[in-house]
């Protein structure tokens, strides 16, 4: 019995790593959010799958777990990386809770959303930086909200997560409200929509501007910080190297 937890990238093929491929051709039952198999079905063929909406993610991880307990081969996916925001943890608390040790798990890499937006707008993400998630489905928003404020003190780089949905359209707005309290509403940011997907679109420009976009879930956000300048039509932040000239 085996169960697979697969980060599947972005979302085209060619960003899967080999491992995950291998991962997937051995498997019997393939789960995840429906979204998420869509975009490997070429790669999974006629596999069984098994997918929950939104919010269903408990049902869903049960279910892989029930499956591999029975003797089955099972793979449940994630977009970008299982442990970033995915179903890694998840799994891990579900398998403690039923008491389901003898289940061999195995956790398989995906290139995350905020390397793969990083790569689109050029290299913003070279110094250390920050993830903050703007759903608050699972986290208060008081919590999001300190997070940005120290992220932005610190002067991280702040990569944006899940910056808006119907019931969240202002969010994004209220992060860069709340980042431009700790900078300057001048700072580069950019974004990337469907990311590896088809009509995957980017955008460079200021904090100030940024608080005026409309964007989506499918929208992945970089907040630059002092040291990050538009290069070209690239976005990139600086490590302080000396004597590059």
């Amino acid at each position: 019995m085996k169960l697979y937890i697969i980060g599947t990238g972005p979302g085209e093929a060619s960003q899967l790593t080999e491992k995950a491929l291998e991962a997937l051709s051995r498997s019997e039952l393939i789960v995840g959010y429906q979204v998420y198999i869509d975009l490997i079905k070429p790669l999974i063929g006629e596999k069984e799958t098994f997918t929950t909406p939104m919010r269903k993610e408990v049902e869903r991880c049960k279910y892989a777990v029930e499956a591999a307990a029975a003797g089955r081969t099972v793979a449940v996916v994630s977009s970008g990386d299982a442990g970033v925001y995915g179903m890694a943890g998840l799994v891990f608390e579900i398998l403690e809770a039923v008491g389901y040790n003898h289940i061999q798990v195995e956790v398989i890499p995906g290139i995350t959303a905020a390397t793969s937006a990083a790569a689109v707008l050029g290299a913003p993400l070279t110094h250390d930086f920050a993830v903050i998630s703007l759903s608050d489905l699972l986290t208060p928003w008081e919590d999001i909200e300190k997070r940005l404020r120290l992220a932005a003190q610190a002067g991280f780089a702040i990569c944006i997560y899940n910056p808006s949905s119907k019931k969240r359209g202002d969010y994004l707005k209220k992060a860069c409200e709340i980042i431009m309290k700790e900078a300057s509403g001048d700072t580069p940011c950019g974004y990337v929509r469907n990311i590896g997907r088809q009509g995957q679109t980017g955008k460079i420009l200021t904090l100030r501007e940024l608080a005026k976009e409309q964007v989506d879930m499918f929208t992945t956000v970089i907040v630059g910080n002092r040291n990050t300048r538009v290069m070209g039509n690239k976005l990139v932040t600086a490590r302080g190297y000396k004597d590059v000239e």
